[in-house]
């Protein structure tokens, strides 16, 4: 029997695959081909079970290489991103002696990765995918000859293998278990870690070993390493006793404002677009607002991909060598035991905030390609009734996404504050890539 919300879960997805993004009757650019496959990845990833944010920003990032690579062996402006990125080998090229139509090549190597990104996603989800599969199959047919057709869809699913080829060496491809050890024994000592959840399930954290896993465009995890957090004490003159109490006392005195913004900023795996999804959101919109080309948009889109897969990779990497205790342990022990978070507290270590790590290399890579003081509104929620939020730039949009998890409960200051200095680490290097050929 199908809970409401696996019902109304089922309903959004199946509306993606009768109608998509694709409204118009003329035939779709490469733009609307983007567009099309990204919105249906971003309600995906609200019903896929594996996708935990880490797992959903690895996707991202190569969803965005594929669709960059795709679009880049047209011999415009951009340039490969093969021997730039860890790993990645020359791709394909077209044949010079061979007419190719863009937008199908495009549609070739999305399909092509979705089917295999989202392989576990569930029947409503598969149905969409087909649907939109065969809806812009259709669509993209008018006008091309077949021999065209054909060879455009092959080069880029041969695009799309090859990346994916590529990823499967990373260290992230099989999540097993949702990404929670079968065994684990939590270390004993003050200081560390202890499951804050009564599932059977999270007595284990998520994704241990995610920070071994091989990174985009930073030379390794620890290339963007932390100092150490505040040293742990139950003192009450320690600066760790100060900043758990600040957290203590600032849910304990909460203001509707506060509340709110803890609530936009969850962003809750399996209820949202994820918090990596949400800056995708945010970018989508307004690439799609200012008419953006093609380029531009993948190459912004494989830029933020890269950003927060890298940087969910650097923070696991901090979280799990540091394994500092979640507020709620420390405040029940030594202030309060009867106090309660305003959210759920996430099932892995502290130390830094994963929210602030993805959400400040985000904003270096936005604030790169649209400058300092770019205002934008914010409409990720507003199918879950909530506010546009309006910012004057994207850094101070990364700053209260990262303060939004101490409103919530769920995060120190120094791990919001030393995240966000790790993301514009990660944003600084994934910006010194070359994606545009040099005249």
């Amino acid at each position: 029997m199908i809970s409401r919300r696996g019902f109304l879960a089922s309903a959004a997805i199946l509306a993606w695959g009768s109608a998509g993004s694709v409204a118009a009757a003329s035939r779709p650019t490469a733009e609307t081909v983007l567009q099309t496959w990204y919105g249906l990845m971003l309600e995906l990833v609200r019903h896929t079970a594996p996708y935990s944010p880490p797992v959903a920003a690895r996707t991202f990032a190569y969803l965005g290489i594929i669709a960059y690579e795709a679009t880049a062996s047209g011999g415009g402006n951009l340039q490969s991103l093969a021997g730039q990125l860890s790993g990645l080998n020359a791709l394909p090229p077209r044949s010079s002696e061979a007419r190719y139509d863009d937008a199908n090549i495009l549609h070739g190597a999305m399909q092509s990765a979705m089917i295999d990104l989202f392989d576990r996603t569930g029947p409503s989800g598969q149905r969409a995918l087909k649907a939109v599969r065969q809806k812009l199959d259709a669509e993209l047919s008018a006008g091309v000859s077949a021999s065209r057709l054909k060879r455009s869809r092959a080069y880029g699913e041969a695009v799309a293998g090859h990346v994916l080829d590529w990823a499967k060496t990373d260290g992230g491809a099989d999540v097993v278990n949702m990404g929670f050890p079968d065994t684990f024994k939590p270390v004993d000592a003050p200081g560390h870690w202890k499951p804050t959840s009564v599932i059977r399930m999270q007595q284990a954290p998520l994704l241990p070993m995610w920070g071994n896993n091989r990174t985009f465009a930073i030379s390794a995890a620890s290339a963007c390493g932390l100092p150490p957090p505040p040293a742990y004490s139950e003192d009450k003159a320690s600066d760790f006793y100060k900043e758990a109490f600040e957290v203590y006392d600032t849910v304990k005195t909460i203001t509707p404002a506060q509340r709110l913004t803890a609530r936009f900023w969850s962003d809750d795996p399996m209820l949202s677009p994820t918090p990596p999804g949400h800056w995708l959101f945010v970018a989508l919109d307004i690439l799609r607002s200012r008419n953006a080309s093609i380029e531009d948009q993948v190459d912004v889109l494989a830029r933020l991909g890269i950003a927060m897969s890298d940087a969910f990779v650097a923070c696991w990497k901090s979280k799990f060598d540091y394994n500092l205790l979640r507020p709620v342990t420390y405040i029940k022990k030594v202030i309060d035991k009867s106090w309660e978070p305003i959210l759920i507290t996430p099932p892995f270590p502290e130390y830094p905030s994963g929210h602030s790590s993805q959400s400040g290399a985000a904003a270096v890579v936005l604030t790169q390609f649209f400058g300092e003081n770019f205002a934008f509104e914010d409409k990720t929620h507003v199918r879950e009734k909530l506010p546009v939020r309006v910012y004057r730039s994207f850094w101070e949009a990364a700053e209260e996404a990262g303060m939004s998890r101490l409103y919530g409960g769920i995060h120190f200051r120094a791990a919001i504050e030393r995240g966000l200095e790790q993301g514009r680490c990660i944003g600084t290097a994934v910006n010194a890539i070359k994606t545009r050929r040099t005249v």
